[in-house]
């Protein structure tokens, strides 16, 4: 199996079904995942920028994240094996509109499910989100706790 379609599985680019009894997710964990795709929103939009090991870190689990910049040394400066932006699973994009579901499935975890069309063909994204109390405050919404990819 490819590192790509590990590291994609990781992220639950599956459409799952949410299981029954989930609670409805945080407005500040809605906001926060709401804000990383609207990045990707627009012609031109830039998306996340994951340039460097902190910005990786910053948004993924610790193994995820492990797994990302291996990748992406052993890349050597040329496309590595991941291959696509792991927020929306490619390489170009042009999304006008987004659509964030999220559901609690546990005390410190949450499923989002992200719907959007790109380049004019429909596509769900879906992965497991978990709070980190050692990362700090959300820049989009200061004083809340900042959620982390945790799918792998």
């Amino acid at each position: 199996m490819t590192a790509r379609r590990v590291v994609l599985m990781a992220i639950g680019l599956a459409v799952g079904s949410v299981a029954p009894g989930v609670r409805a997710a945080d407005p500040a964990a809605q906001s926060f995942v709401q804000a990383i795709y609207d990045q990707y929103k627009g012609k031109d939009a830039k998306g996340v920028e994951l340039t460097n090991d902190a910005a990786v870190r910053r948004y993924f689990a610790p193994a995820l994240a492990a797994l990302i910049i291996k990748d992406r040394r052993q890349a050597r400066g040329e496309v590595g094996k991941l291959g696509a932006d792991p927020f929306i699973d490619a390489q170009d994009w042009e999304i006008n509109s987004v659509e964030v579901a999220l559901s609690d499935t546990a005390a410190d975890k949450a499923r989002a499910t992200v719907s959007f069309k790109n380049l004019g063909q429909p596509q769900t994204v879906s992965s497991t989100w978990s709070n980190s109390s050692r990362i700090g405050a959300s820049p989009t919404s200061p004083g809340t706790a900042r959620r982390r990819c945790a799918a792998c």
